[in-house]
């Protein structure tokens, strides 16, 4: 019987877990950390053994193969150990590829915007009657699904950390939104590194599969000229010319793929914001090579209700609105939430730093951010780089004292945004964590 261990006892590790179960390998989990209640249930329920706190290196070293959850890096002594031995190292969407039979696979990636297309793209298909399933960096377990579940369909956010470890898995519609520097600790600080991870999104595919990506994406644009990608191509972009297949034309969104055509007023979009353009473009270029009728993605774009934590309004208090950005954990995401800002800014910045060049923001900050509120364990760079560039600067080392400050430095009808530029390792669990403790200290305001 063959052996697979799985690494890591989230919902991506144990979603592989059980699916490996289900098809009768020999399986075992280990997880350096805590494993959370709800997992050990499941993970007894399927009788699976495993271990939290520790990795016994003889039940691991013993493995066939290796699933990896995304969040353990290459750098982690057992992961070290494992290729010393050879033994290979797959991701849970790598494995559960395997047995998905023929289900669409539609798979998101970039820089920022990935979240909320996805969730987007998700919303449309459901809401067209298809029998579709969420996975990836959002919903369910894909493993867990396609043991359990399984759809006709999936919609799956795919991080980098993801993509890393996937050979054989096709994306039959692959969504590339942009790429800009991001989790380099994890790509040894070089930035290609991290660009070839995410162009792993094409790997595999044929010319029946179909590849969404901006067009004016410099990173993207340049890797075009150089890269052999046989699916058939759909550029998105703002401007129309002749290469777009998406784009705004007297204030309508236009879609056209190869039988079709798509339109919709630009003011009936429900996401608003440049950004946020993009996002529906490339679902609605999805939705229209599935096949939904037009009427209803027309009808499912603007009835979206967005994404907890991206760009969300949590409150105004004495005319200061506070919006709760914390998925915003690199510089690029925060400049598309500076874009959006019409009012002076107070900027919570903050976090562990995965390697940022604030330069990015500095526009964008000298034109809008009167205050900027530092939030984490170590802000000395940020301090550093803004020092002497026109907006104050306050340092603080928990949630509750950045939501005060910033509350202080504010006046009527300026904008509180937490927009982090970093991820929420320092203080938080996740960037969720930092989000709803965010909104929890401003609603007590």
């Amino acid at each position: 019987m063959k052996r697979i261990v799985v690494l890591g006892g989230g919902e991506s590790g144990v979603g592989a877990a059980v699916l490996a179960k289900k098809k009768n390998f020999d399986v075992f989990l280990s997880d350096f950390g805590k494993i959370k209640p709800e997992y050990q249930k499941v993970l007894n329920q399927y009788e699976i053994e495993w271990e939290d706190e520790q990795h016994t290196e003889d039940k691991i070293l013993s493995a066939d193969e290796v699933i990896k959850s995304p969040g353990i890096p290459d750098t982690a002594p057992i992961i070290k150990k494992i290729k010393e031995k050879n033994i290979h190292i797959i991701s849970e969407i790598e494995f559960a590829g395997r047995y998905a039979g023929n289900a669409k696979m539609i798979c998101i990636t970039g820089s920022n915007g990935k979240t909320t297309t996805t969730m987007l793209t998700y919303h449309i298909l459901k809401d067209a009657g298809l029998n579709v399933g969420l996975a990836g960096n959002v919903g369910k377990s894909l493993a867990l699904q396609v043991a359990e579940n399984s759809h006709d369909c999936y919609v799956i956010e795919l991080s980098s950390f993801q993509l890393d470890n996937m050979y054989d898995f096709k994306a039959d519609i692959a969504i590339l939104l942009n790429i800009t520097p991001d989790h380099l600790d994890r790509y040894e600080y070089k930035f290609q590194n991290y660009v070839n991870s995410k162009f792993r999104i094409v790997q595999n595919q044929t010319m029946n599969d179909v590849f969404i990506y901006w067009n004016n994406d410099p990173v993207i644009r340049k890797e075009l000229e150089t890269r052999n990608i046989p699916s058939t191509k759909y550029a998105l972009d703002i401007d129309k010319n002749g290469e777009t297949s998406a784009f705004i034309d007297n204030g309508e969104l236009i879609i056209k793929t190869l039988n079709r055509e798509f339109k919709m007023l630009e003011k009936d979009l429900s996401l608003k914001g440049t950004h946020n353009l993009y996002n529906s473009m490339a679902a609605g270029i999805s939705a229209c090579v599935m096949n939904v009728n037009n009427e209803k993605i027309r009808e499912s774009l603007s009835n979206f209700e967005g994404v907890e934590h991206r760009l969300e309004y949590v409150a105004s208090v004495r005319g200061i609105r506070f919006i709760n950005d914390s998925k915003a954990t690199n510089v690029n995401s925060c400049w598309y939430a500076l874009q959006s800002m019409t009012t002076p800014v107070v900027l919570i910045l903050g976090g562990k730093d995965k390697g940022n060049d604030y330069s990015e923001i500095e526009n964008l900050v000298k034109e809008k951010v009167h205050t900027i509120v530092c939030m984490g364990k170590d802000s000395q760079k940020i301090i550093d780089f803004f020092a002497g560039k026109g907006p104050k600067i306050i340092d603080t080392h928990s949630v509750e004292d950045a939501v005060r400050e910033s509350y202080n430095a504010a006046k009527k009808g300026d904008t509180v945004l937490l927009s982090p530029c970093c991820a929420s390792f320092d203080l938080f669990t996740s960037y969720e964590d930092r989000g709803r403790q965010f909104k929890n200290c401003v609603r007590k305001l």
